[in-house]
């Protein structure tokens, strides 16, 4: 049975690294069927719990996935079309959804739509599909034709997806995605930068052939979260607020960065309070968070916030063990590495991703640390408190970044009297007073996760 999003664990594969494609597409060789390495990665996937792959580009492209030249295709580099069919297929037998990329804001140089206009210039009927195009040119790409790139990368050719003929392109070949591969949902790159119409329709029409089709899509501001989620076309944005805050509030000793950076988002008054981010440690486009972290220790109380805060957890493909990747200058493959997943066992960090399986199985089992509400009780430089409340169940997260045990005293006066026990700990059980206190011991670099029912007798 599929998870619903709300609750799911996301696992996140770019796959042109993942299983060593050449950096280049060169557009004549025969198809190599790497995506069927998918099927090594599931294990990975329910170890900490995964029941959606975030799966970055397929379909084929001049180099790193996000130039299409053929939304119909698989990429040669990955395989064919009846590859991506088998693995997606198997995912789903294993109770893994698949979301893959869309690339829908722009194209790369070589796609057909691209070579037409620069063939026949105003007279193509794709001129008008390119956003800012004139015939002037050369344009800084080095087509014969100015138009608009996105965010001044001019190797990608934006779309102009407020065309009514862009419009039902795109969503044919989303549509095609669902009745072909058996998607589940979409992450939609550069929503920021996409017609908010579009966004709306898309979601729509993808939702009347599959009603509990899930749209992610990139955000990077929060000042857009809300505003692109009440359009209604998506279900979630990423969640690069609270990205930094998760490991520079462990570096520089100050979790008051993302105490408040919680309280700005999900809090009273909060910017989507009451709405679900995408949150994530590390992706294909940020260094890894092992080498970010100056204590991997701290990765402990990291991913103990990201599956206890608001919002869906993702773990990024090898992150669980540790692995570590930063972008070079102009190069993003370091963070994009080929990677063996039956490696990462002997070489990676293991006793971490138990931890993470830990967290995501006791996640599972409460409705509070899924969907429930947030509130602040303490921010301390290495320590963390707050309140997830969802009906009858409460959840207090203690998080102690330290090196030596910390105390948090939780005062909250309707668990007046409960008992409460650590989810993650069943032998660490107690009972809230009569004024409703309770001092909570956390060890070093660890959490408790501290669950009251208001339906048990006092």
């Amino acid at each position: 049975m599929q998870a619903e999003w709300k609750d799911a664990v996301f696992y996140h594969i770019y796959p042109l690294g993942a299983f060593g494609a050449p950096q280049e597409n060169d557009g004549t060789s025969r198809p190599e069927p790497r995506i069927d390495r998918l099927r090594e990665w599931i294990p990975a996937m329910k170890r900490i719990g995964a029941e959606y792959l975030y799966l970055g580009p397929v379909f084929e492209s001049e180099r790193h996935g996000y130039d299409t030249v053929d939304y119909l295709t698989v990429d040669r580099r990955l395989g064919s079309n009846d590859d991506l069919k088998r693995v997606c297929s198997l995912l789903r037998e294993n109770g893994i959804s698949v979301v893959p990329d869309a690339v829908f804001n722009h194209v790369g140089r070589r796609h057909p739509f691209v070579r037409d206009v620069a063939e026949r210039g105003p007279s193509s009927p794709y001129a008008r599909w390119i956003a800012g195009y004139s015939r002037v040119g050369p344009g800084r790409g080095g087509l014969p034709f100015t138009y608009e790139g996105w965010k001044g990368h001019y190797d990608l050719v934006k779309l102009d997806t407020a065309n009514p003929e862009v419009r039902e392109y795109l969503i044919g070949i989303a549509l095609s995605w669902i009745e072909d591969f058996g998607i589940s949902g979409l992450r939609l790159d550069a929503a920021d930068c996409l017609d908010r119409g579009f966004i709306r329709l898309l979601g729509d029409r993808c939702r009347s052939v599959c009603p509990s089709f899930f749209m992610l899509g990139e955000a990077v501001h929060g000042d857009l979260y809300d505003p692109l989620l009440e359009l209604g076309g998506l279900d979630s944005v990423t969640n690069y607020e609270a990205w930094k805050g998760l490991w520079s509030s462990y570096n520089d000793k100050n979790y008051y960065e993302i105490s408040w950076t919680l309280n700005r988002l999900f809090g009273e008054g909060g910017l989507v309070k009451g709405k679900t981010l995408y949150s994530f440690a590390d992706n294909h486009d940020v260094d890894r968070v092992a080498s970010l972290i100056r204590d991997n220790r701290g990765l402990y109380p990291l991913y103990a916030l990201l599956f206890s805060m608001p919002g869906i957890p993702s773990v990024y493909y090898g992150s669980e063990y540790a692995i570590v990747g930063k972008k070079g200058p102009g190069d993003d493959r370091p963070l994009r590495p080929e990677i063996i997943p039956d490696q990462l066992e002997t070489k990676g960090n293991g006793d971490l991703v138990n931890a993470i399986g830990r967290f995501s199985a006791a996640r599972r089992g409460s409705a509070a640390l899924r969907r429930g509400s947030y509130r602040s009780l303490v921010t301390e430089s290495e320590g963390l408190a707050f309140l997830r409340a969802y009906g009858s169940e409460r959840v207090v997260v203690a998080l102690n970044a330290g090196l030596t045990h910390r105390s948090f005293r939780i005062c909250e006066s309707e668990l007046a009297g409960r008992e409460m026990r650590d989810l993650l700990d069943g032998s660490y059980a107690s009972r809230f007073d009569r004024a409703g206190c309770v001092v909570i011991d956390v060890p070093p670099h660890w959490t408790r996760w501290i669950s009251v029912s208001l339906d048990s007798q006092i």
